[in-house]
C-alpha cells in the first residue's frame, strides 16, 4: 500500500499509541496537518507558541508516564520549542518533538524559514534525526519512542521536510527496534548490591535521597518497604516529591537550597546516603567538599554518566531502580534504628519549616490552605522561584506524577502550558497551577487554548509584583540595591473574564478559605489572584555553593501552629 509520508507519519503515531499531540502549523509541516485533519485518531491542541507546545507535552508526559508529543514548523517554529526540549532534557522527560523542514532541494541554502534545528538541539534532546525519504518514517519513529520512553528518558526531535511528507512510499510496519549501540543497563551489578545491603546494615544514620528516577521505574513501594523495613528517614529531591509517601513519618521533605533544615542537617550529619535515581545537583549538594562528610555513598542510577558525575560514590550501581530495589530489599536486616529516628525528631522540634504568625496574607499560608482544601489529592503544577519552593515545602504530595514541576532547567513561564497538557492527560483529576506572576505571564496566552479547550485548571497566582527570588538575592547578598524586578502585571480579574474564566481577586487573609472553594467548585478554568506581602522570603536558604553551615534558618519567632 503506497501512502504519503504525511499519512505514514499518522500510522506510526498511532501505533505506538499516540492518541493525543500539542502544536502550531506553518509551511514546512502544511502538508501533515493535512493529513492529521484526516486522522481522527490523532487528537490536535492547537497551542498559541511552539514552546507551549514543548511545555504541555512535557506536563501530559509527566501526569500520564506517557510519551508526549509536540509540533513545529520549519525555523522559528522549530526553534521556539528548544527551552520546552531542554526543560524536558534536564528533567529525563519523554518526548518526541516532530518538525517540518524545508524541501530537500533547498537545505543548506538558506531558504526560507530554514535552519539547521538537528544541529541546534543536539545538546538538548537524548537524540535526534532529519529523515529524508518517506520509507525510513516508520522505523525511525519506532526507534524515537523507543529512545525517549527507556533507559534514563528524554526528548527526541524528529526533522522532516516538507517534500518527504508529500512523497509516496510503500508504507510497511516498523521492524522491532534494534539499536546495538543503544543497550540501557536494567539489572544492578549483583557484587555491588551486596556491598550496598552491607552498608546499609552496617549503618546507624543511613537517609535516602530519592529523586525522580523512583518514579520513572515505578520503584515507588520498592522504596517504601526499605525505608519502613530498615526504618531509614526519606529526603526526596525537589523531582523526586510524590515518589514517597509526603505525610510518611519517614519523609523528612525537600532538602538542599531551601529545603527543611532538619532534612539538611539529618544529611549533614549522616554515615550513609543512598541516592536513588537522582544526580546530586548542585542544589543538593552545595560545596561539594562539604558535603555530608561523614558519609559514604550509595548512587543507584540507570544513566552511568549521572554516577560520580558532582560527588564520588563508594558503591555505584547502574541499573533501573525498582529492579535493583528488588534485588536489594530481601538483603536488608530489620535492624533498630530508634536512636536516630529520635535525633532526626528532635531535629525536626528544634528546627521547625514553619509559616510566621502575621495578618498579612503570606504565600505560604495560600499554598498550605490549598493542600488542606484539595485533602492533597490535587496534581500540583509549579513554576519556578519563590512560589515553586513554597509549594515543595508546604503542599505535601502523597501520589506519584502529582507533582510537575521544572527542576534541572528552572523555566519560569513552565506552569501555565505544563498544566494544559497534564489537565488533558489527567482529566478526571483535579488540577492546581501554583504560579509565580511573573512566570504566569510568559506564557498566558496559552489561556486561549486552555479556554477553547474547556480544560479546568485552577491557577494560584502568587502575586507578590516583583520577581521574588530575583529580589530575595538582591535583598540578601546585593545590599538591597534592586534592580529590573518590578513586573506587576494586568489586572489578573480582567484578564480572566478577557479569556472567558473565572477570576477571583484575594487580597486578605481572611478570605483564602473562602476563594478556593469556590474554585473548587467552578466547573471551568479559574484564575485566583492573590495578592500576597510583597517582601517575604523563602526560608531556610543555603546561599548558592556554599553548606549546611552556612545555611540561613527563618528569622523569626516560631509559630504556635508548627507544622
Amino acid at each position: 500500500m503506497r501512502l504519503t509520508g504525511g499519512e505514514i507519519l499518522c500510522k506510526a503515531l498511532l501505533a505506538e499509541g499516540v492518541d493525543l499531540v500539542f502544536g502550531y502549523p506553518g509551511g514546512a509541516i502544511l502538508p501533515f496537518y493535512d493529513d492529521l485533519v484526516r486522522n481522527p485518531g490523532l487528537k490536535h491542541i492547537l497551542i498559541r507558541h511552539e514552546q507551549g507546545a514543548a511545555h504541555a507535552a512535557d506536563g501530559y508526559a509527566r501526569a500520564t508516564g506517557k510519551v508526549g508529543v509536540c509540533l513545529a514548523t520549519s525555523g522559528p517554529g522549530a526553534i521556539n520549542l528548544a527551552t520546552g526540549l531542554a526543560t524536558a532534557n534536564m528533567d529525563s522527560t519523554p518526548i518526541v518533538a516532530i518538525t517540518g523542514q524545508v524541501a530537500r532541494a533547498a537545505i543548506g541554502k538558506d531558504a526560507f524559514q530554514e535552519t539547521d534545528i538537528t544541529g541546534i538541539t543536539l545538546p538538548i534532546t537524548k537524540h535526534n534525526y532529519l529523515v529524508m525519504t518517506a520509507e525510513e518514517i516508520p522505523n525511525v519513529v519506532k526507534e524515537a519512542f523507543h529512545i525517549a520512553r527507556t533507559g534514563r528518558p528524554g526528548p527526541v526531535l524528529i526533522d522532516i521536510p516538507k517534500d518527504v511528507f508529500v512523497e509516496e512510499a510503500e508504507y510497511v510496519s516498523a521492524l522491532d527496534t534494534n539499536l546495538p549501540g543503544y543497550k540501557p543497563t536494567v539489572k544492578g551489578n549483583n557484587s555491588q548490591i551486596k556491598r550496598a545491603a552491607t552498608l546499609i546494615n552496617e549503618s546507624s544514620k543511613p537517609v535516602i535521597l530519592a529523586g525522580r528516577g523512583v518514579m520513572i521505574s515505578e520503584a515507588e513501594n520498592e522504596l517504601k518497604n526499605l525505608a519502613e523495613q530498615a526504618q531509614i528517614p526519606v529526603v526526596p529531591t525537589l523531582l523526586g516529591i510524590g515518589g514517597f509517601p509526603g505525610t510518611h513519618y519517614l519523609n523528612l521533605g525537600l532538602m538542599g537550597m531551601h529545603g527543611s533544615a532538619y532534612a539538611n542537617l539529618a544529611v549533614d550529619q549522616s554515615d550513609l546516603i543512598i541516592g536513588i535515581g537522582c544526580r546530586f545537583d548542585d542544589r543538593i549538594v552545595g560545596r561539594v567538599s562539604d558535603f555530608a562528610t561523614g558519609a559514604q555513598i550509595i548512587h543507584i542510577d540507570i544513566d552511568p554518566a549521572a554516577i560520580g558525575q558532582n560527588v564520588p560514590a563508594h558503591v555505584p550501581i547502574v541499573g533501573d531502580a525498582k529492579s535493583i530495589l528488588t534485588d536489594l530489599v530481601p538483603r536488608i536486616d530489620g535492624k533498630n534504628r530508634s536512636d536516630w529516628l529520635q535525633h532526626v525528631d528532635n531535629l525536626r522540634h528544634d528546627h521547625p519549616l514553619f509559616i510566621p504568625e502575621s495578618e498579612k496574607l503570606l504565600p505560604q499560608h495560600v499554598i498550605q490552605r490549598i493542600f488542606e482544601e484539595t485533602s492533597g489529592n490535587a496534581v500540583v503544577i509549579t513554576g519556578v522561584g519563590q512560589h515553586q519552593m513554597w509549594a515543595a515545602q508546604f503542599y505535601l504530595i502523597d501520589k506519584p506524577m502529582n507533582w510537575i514541576t521544572s527542576g534541572g532547567l528552572g523555566t519560569m513561564g513552565y506552569e501555565v502550558p505544563a498544566a494544559l497538557g497534564a489537565a488533558l492527560g489527567r482529566p478526571d483529576d483535579q488540577i492546581w497551577s501554583i504560579c509565580g506572576d511573573g512566570g504566569f505571564q510568559m506564557t498566558l496566552n496559552e489561556l486561549a487554548t486552555i479556554r477553547d479547550e474547556k480544560i479546568p485548571v485552577k491557577f494560584a497566582i502568587i502575586n507578590n509584583g516583583n520577581l521574588g527570588m530575583v529580589r530575595q538575592w538582591q535583598e540578601l547578598f546585593y545590599d538591597k540595591r534592586y534592580s529590573q524586578i518590578d513586573v506587576k502585571g494586568p489586572d489578573f480579574i480582567k484578564l480572566a473574564d478577557a479569556y472567558g474564566m473565572h477570576g477571583i481577586r484575594v487580597t486578605r487573609k481572611d478570605d483564602v478559605n473562602e476563594a478556593i472553594l469556590e474554585a473548587n467548585a467552578h466547573p471551568g478554568p479559574v484564575i485566583v489572584d492573590f495578592v500576597v506581602e510583597a517582601e517575604e522570603n523563602v526560608y531556610p536558604m543555603i546561599p548558592a555553593g556554599q553548606s549546611v553551615k552556612e545555611m540561613v534558618e527563618a528569622p523569626r519567632p516560631v509559630s504556635e501552629a508548627q507544622r
